[in-house]
């Protein structure tokens, strides 16, 4: 590895340490854990392990896990003598590039690592938000290197660009990102402004950033570490623009790291989190490149500057594709993190009297506690498994675009994008709410709650804003509902559109979960027609049909997000009903799918009313029944939460800790602060004390 000078090696450590197994519950001694956290792991009612490896995908991929786990967790070249919150914006960089760079090193150079995992799926539990958060905190300057870098040239470029560019990308002798957003474009990529223009005498590309606002803006790791990038420029030959392309472009010298002539980079200053991710500005002036560092895999441009067009012009966006089904999955780390640390706390702080008189409770007894937390464990679940068939997806649509058939391409588009926006909003939201339901010590940095939230909530805008994500759904439901009354077959996602959704005067259903499913369908299906009848009115009054569906949008998005909450819902009873669990574990997994159904039915009653998918009685009846599954859930909250296995250093929380002892980690935490290594601040003698002995 080039990446960076390697630290001192750490010795290998071949046992599992006792703070690595104490997290997990397995091997700590009885003292260590606070007498509430006891009680409650021991109400458990289900078999723990099944849980862990129905999520992990298996015992053998939870072995692997934990392993990978142990032997980056014990290296101390990881740990962070002071907390980052304290170091300068440079500083937090620095520390974070060179345990990124460390972190490649290690794993290239562990043969055991290497055998446990594949090269790619190894890199990818670094980078996502599983182990990857507690080795880099906030954010790895490597990551697009490996997550869009890499991937993009893998999907856009032909076999001799991957030859040629792959060993270098995986040996550490480049560092690559992916620059496509633009300071004043982002998701709408024909908008893009950065020009790349085909000169048939040199047979380069000549890039340019005409304006402003075609300055390249927001990739990770552009600013002051990546010497290469994939850069989406609008493709320029023979006088005619072919639209945005890939091209390979050399950023900075691989010796001196110094940015190339034509070049302009930097980076964008702080944010809201994720500050050691390195995002930059790129600009371009008239700076040149071969021809040959156009990814042409799908597309070309011939010697002479003959442009020769790909099968499918979306066949351009598979690595946008690829990350937002591991947004998905990075949503539900972050939620699984954020409701382990939140209902651990809950059933330790105890607060005000339940009964007067009585010792105060644990939180986690009052309801409006439990409704906060349950629902948000509900929604670990209902991503894990929609997310899960979204990558089953991916994988066949992968290999029957390799085949020559681009059918399913739309399918995946829709799907990727609409459980993109699901899993990002229901993620952020549940980071918050977790946050809130910690009260005051919930707005400390030592919680990480703030860290999480910040870095959750980002998900929302990047690699496709989410409002743009649902339109794009609404857009493929709006065409697939016309081709169903067209009488043509639908993909598998869409194909209820075939039937008219059932009208008021059909039976009523019962509750049963395939009922309260179907209740979601026929919701959805009547949106969908009432949505494509509105904008049919508003073409057929004689406007354009762009400002018609700009009139309708504000439904056409609401259709859009009950369809992929249908599809979630569907997909995770689903899940449950085919998991391979005993009939225990199985009960509370169905208590959860059936809590997950009842509460988004009851936050969003009307669409089940207008559609007359429910009653209102149907209503009453299911809050009574929210009550009860409450109820029902609260003493397997902390073993649930348990069951998500993370380990006390990825959780990096005062108050989540597997033994519980917040109170003595957050003194001991606010004794770390610089200010507190002196008594009396510098600031007191040159500010404070003037003023007391002023005598105003």
């Amino acid at each position: 590895m080039k990446l960076c000078r390697s630290p001192s090696r750490a010795k290998k450590v071949n046992k599992p340490s006792v703070v690595n197994m104490a997290s997990r519950g397995k091997v700590a001694p009885e003292d260590r854990c606070v007498e509430d956290l006891k009680a409650e792991r021991s109400r458990c009612s289900f078999n723990k392990a099944e849980v862990t490896r129905l999520l992990d995908g298996g015992e053998e991929k939870t072995s692997q896990r934990r392993r990978i786990e142990e032997v980056f967790l014990s290296d101390p070249e990881f740990l962070d003598p002071i907390r980052p919150e304290y170091l300068s914006h440079e500083d937090r960089y620095a520390n974070e590039l060179r345990k990124a760079c460390y972190m490649i090193q290690k794993f290239n150079t562990d043969e055991e690592i290497q055998q446990l995992v594949g090269q790619m799926e190894g890199i990818r539990t670094l980078m996502g938000s599983g182990l990857g958060v507690a080795l880099t905190k906030d954010g790895n300057p490597l990551a697009l290197h490996f997550v869009m870098f890499m991937p993009a040239i893998m999907g856009q470029g032909t076999v001799e660009q991957q030859g040629l560019w792959m060993g270098r990308a995986w040996s550490g002798e480049i560092v690559g990102t992916y620059a496509q957003t633009e300071l004043g474009h982002g998701t709408f990529l024909r908008g893009l402004e950065t020009t790349a223009t085909y000169d048939p005498k040199t047979q380069e590309f000549v890039l340019h950033s005409p304006t402003v606002t075609s300055t390249k803006w927001w990739p990770g790791g552009l600013g002051k570490t990546a010497n290469y990038a994939v850069v989406m420029a609008q493709l320029y030959t023979q006088g005619r623009c072919h639209g945005p392309h890939p091209f390979i472009v050399q950023l900075r010298d691989e010796d001196t790291h110094r940015s190339l002539p034509g070049v302009i980079l930097g980076e964008i200053g702080p944010r809201l989190g994720m500050n050691t991710n390195d995002n930059g500005f790129l600009r371009f002036t008239h700076h040149r490149i071969p021809r040959t560092h156009l990814l042409m895999k799908h597309s070309q441009v011939l010697e002479d500057g003959t442009y020769i067009k790909p099968a499918n012009d979306k066949l351009a966006y598979g690595t946008m594709v690829f990350v937002r089904v591991a947004i998905c999955f990075d949503a539900y780390r972050q939620l699984q993190r954020a409701t382990t640390i939140a209902t651990r706390y809950s059933a330790i702080r105890r607060q005000s009297e339940l009964v007067p008189g009585e010792p105060e409770p644990q939180i986690l007894e009052y309801q409006t506690q439990q409704y906060k937390l349950l629902p948000l464990i509900a929604t670990v679940f209902g991503i894990h498994f929609s997310a899960q068939s979204l990558w089953d997806t991916y994988n066949e649509v992968t290999g029957s675009i390799n085949n020559g058939n681009l059918d399913l391409l739309p399918e995946l588009h829709a799907l990727s994008c609409g459980l993109k926006a699901l899993s990002s909003n229901d993620a952020a939201f549940g980071v918050d709410t977790c946050r809130l339901a910690c009260g005051g010590h919930g707005y400390l940095s030592s919680s990480n709650l703030p860290r999480i939230y910040t870095t959750t909530t980002a998900a929302i805008t990047y690699e496709g804003e989410n409002t743009v994500m649902w339109l794009q759904v609404a857009r493929y439901l709006i065409k697939s509902y016309r081709e169903a009354r067209q009488g043509q077959p639908l993909h598998r996602s869409v194909s209820y559109l075939t039937a008219q959704p059932a009208s008021a005067t059909s039976p009523k259903p019962d509750l049963t979960n395939s009922a309260l499913v179907e209740a979601y369908r026929r919701a959805v299906s009547y949106l969908v027609v009432e949505a494509a009848a509105r904008l049919q009115k508003q073409c057929d009054m004689g406007r354009q049909f762009e400002h018609a569906w700009n009139t309708c949008s504000v439904q056409l998005a609401r259709c859009a997000q009950v369809h992929i909450r249908y599809f979630t819902c569907e997909k995770f009873l689903d899940g449950v009903e085919r998991a391979e669990v005993g009939e225990a574990t199985r009960g509370v997994l169905l208590r959860l799918c059936r809590l997950y159904l009842v509460f988004h039915i009851l936050n969003n009653q009307g669409d089940f009313l207008r559609s007359s998918a429910l009653t209102p009685l149907d209503m009453s009846t299911l809050e009574g029944e929210l009550s009860a599954l409450l109820a029902a859930l609260r003493p397997d909250a902390v073993s649930l939460v348990d069951s998500f296995d993370i380990h006390d250093r990825i959780l990096d929380s005062t108050l989540g800790c597997w033994d519980g002892n917040v109170y003595n980690r957050m003194f001991e935490e606010a004794k770390k602060s610089p200010m507190n290594q002196k008594d009396v601040p510098d600031a007191y003698y040159k500010y404070l004390q003037p003023l007391l002995k002023s005598n105003l």
